[in-house]
């Protein structure tokens, strides 16, 4: 009986969402009066899952991204990672998390750059040149640790920025719209690559975009948003497979997927006042 009970415990540890929202509220206080950042949000992200944030600026996607952070403290509802609140999840390294902009010191190798949150966390010098080796064959980029950021194109200091964040192994990885600030063709070529090292890791992906393309593309599920208050106004489970070559998004299943989340974009514009 004790085996029995043990393996339910598994069981229902297995299936627990790794990210579990119900109620979120955030409201800032500004000296213009409270702002309301997110309002009633209730979502939860599976292990594994590829969840996009679309909605226009303005409407809560990075503050929710940032409250599963703990670098934001919600004012209402529950929100656990891993089970647990987020500032514990924060100081048990369960994320890395990747910024818009790529944030790399320029006095650093990109080596050393990526040895950063190793040499906070207290790993060897050997286990840090282990890591730094694995995510850079990871974001290929093995060839140019000793290079400095300025040396690498945009596209590629993200890739950087991408290997930081994997270096202590995290099972999730919360992306804000890392590629926002990218041309269309570097763009689908980072997409692409993230991808396959989705694939490769199994990692947990939460991701804020503006591009409908590109949360389509990437996305085991999309989470559309309304303007301010942020409001979730559809969820979609994208039915593609997870296999995707660039060309899939000339298909009637990946056009039918784009329509619907432009319609809870459209429909979360009955909220303004």
């Amino acid at each position: 009986m004790q085996d029995v009970a043990e393996a339910s415990v598994l069981d229902q540890s297995s299936t627990s969402p790794v990210i579990s929202a119900q109620g979120l509220d955030l409201t800032f206080e500004t000296n213009d009066g409270p702002v309301h950042a997110l309002s009633g949000v209730d979502l939860e992200i599976g292990k594994g899952e590829f969840v996009s944030f679309i909605g226009p600026s303005g409407c809560g996607k990075t503050t929710f991204l940032r409250c599963v952070a703990a670098l934001e403290t919600p004012t209402g509802g529950t929100l656990t990672v891993n089970g647990m609140t987020p500032d514990a999840a924060r100081k048990a390294r369960a994320y890395g998390y990747v910024f818009q902009a790529a944030g790399l010191y320029p006095w650093r190798t990109i080596e050393k750059n990526i040895a950063l949150p190793l040499e906070i966390m207290g790993y060897s010098k050997a286990e840090q040149d282990v890591r730094i080796a694995q995510v850079l064959e990871l974001v290929e980029l093995s060839n140019f640790g000793k290079k400095y950021p300025w040396q690498l194109s945009g596209g590629m200091q993200q890739r950087a920025s991408i290997a930081r964040a994997l270096a202590f192994d995290a099972d999730i990885l919360l992306m804000d719209e890392p590629f926002g600030a990218l041309d269309e063709i570097v763009r689908d070529h980072l997409n692409e690559q993230l991808l396959e090292l989705w694939a490769r890791t199994e990692k947990t992906i939460g991701f804020v975009t503006h591009s409908i393309p590109e949360a389509v593309y990437l996305s085991t599920k999309i989470v559309v948003m309304s303007p301010r208050p942020g409001r979730i106004t559809d969820i979609i489970e994208s039915p593609l497979p997870k296999e995707r070559p660039l060309d899939i998004r000339d298909t009637p299943e990946f056009l039918q997927i784009a329509h619907r989340v432009r319609e809870g974009l459209r429909a979360g514009h009955a909220y303004d006042d």
